[in-house]
């Protein structure tokens, strides 16, 4: 597998420099991904995907995962906000195949008005998962058409939660050009599942791993509260079975990327040589 980083480059893809790129380098990093703004997007040219594919391929590095931000719901009752989303996503297509990437992240929203990630009751109704269906057909069609890979986010607070789920939503709409995000540790919603993560992290891979060509590597811990708090944690100092998450994804996509992402600037060193130093002692090789 190879390993690669979320949140290092500018989110406009118009300003970037050399050293924007040596710095992902000299943390040993052979791809990146990056997040632009949704309605910036409607201003992106054709000639600035051809000078920025040109600059990655000059840079010798790999757009593993583009995303752009929206705050609109693929699954709203509003017929007018799908509509929106459904062409910012269509927008964000087009340059996402001009610029090359190997997969392009959609999150699904929320029915919550606090945003993307919050949760809602309304997010796990039989009539959303319908909706959220007939939002992303046609958007898989035009990606098929432009030859890119959408890779849809998934959470336990969102719709596209549990595992089985996911997967039922991926074969109901019906194309190879839709698939999944393997970010295992959105899905630990228990303190029972944390401490046994061997065995839900199969649980996991069992049921969607081969419709998830893109790998986001965190780690989860269990935090002091008088409620259940679950939360993120740097690769390797956690509770989770890294090395079998790294085995199981390089078992299916040996050439995949694996992404870290959500860490400050200096936990990243830190994460990277965690993974390196997991991977090699499991046999895993990272290229």
């Amino acid at each position: 597998m190879r390993l690669g980083i979320v949140e290092m480059m500018p989110g406009d893809f118009r300003t970037w420099t050399p050293a924007h790129t040596q710095a992902v380098r000299d943390l040993g990093f052979t791809g990146f991904g990056f997040h632009l703004d949704g309605d910036m997007a409607f201003d992106v040219t054709p000639e600035d995907c051809r000078r920025c594919r040109q600059f990655m391929v000059d840079e010798d590095l790999d757009l593993a995962q583009f995303a752009i931000l929206y705050k609109e719901c693929l699954f709203a009752p509003d017929a007018e906000e799908r509509a929106l989303v459904t062409r910012k996503i269509n927008r964000g297509t087009e340059i996402a195949g001009a610029l090359g990437a190997q997969a392009f992240l959609l999150r699904p929203g929320s029915r919550s008005p606090a945003g993307s990630w919050s949760p809602h009751r309304d997010n796990h109704l039989p009539e959303s998962r319908d909706l959220l269906v007939e939002t992303l057909q046609p958007i898989a069609a035009k990606a098929e058409t432009e030859g890119v890979i959408l890779a849809l986010e998934t959470h336990v607070v969102s719709i596209m939660d549990p595992p089985e789920v996911c997967r039922d939503i991926v074969a109901a709409v019906g194309s190879d050009h839709l698939r999944l995000i393997m970010d295992a540790v959105n899905h630990f919603s228990s303190i029972q599942a944390v401490y046994h993560s061997t065995e839900f992290l199969n649980y996991i891979f069992d049921t969607m791993g081969p419709l998830a060509p893109v790998a986001h590597l965190k780690d989860v811990k269990v935090s002091p509260g008088l409620v259940v708090h679950i939360d993120q944690e740097v690769p390797g100092e956690g509770e989770l079975d890294l090395a079998l998450m790294l085995q199981r994804f390089d078992a299916l996509f040996p050439r995949g990327y694996g992404l870290i992402e959500h860490l400050s600037p200096d936990k990243v060193p830190v994460a990277a040589a965690n993974i390196r130093r997991i991977a090699s002692d499991c046999g895993v090789d990272i290229s």
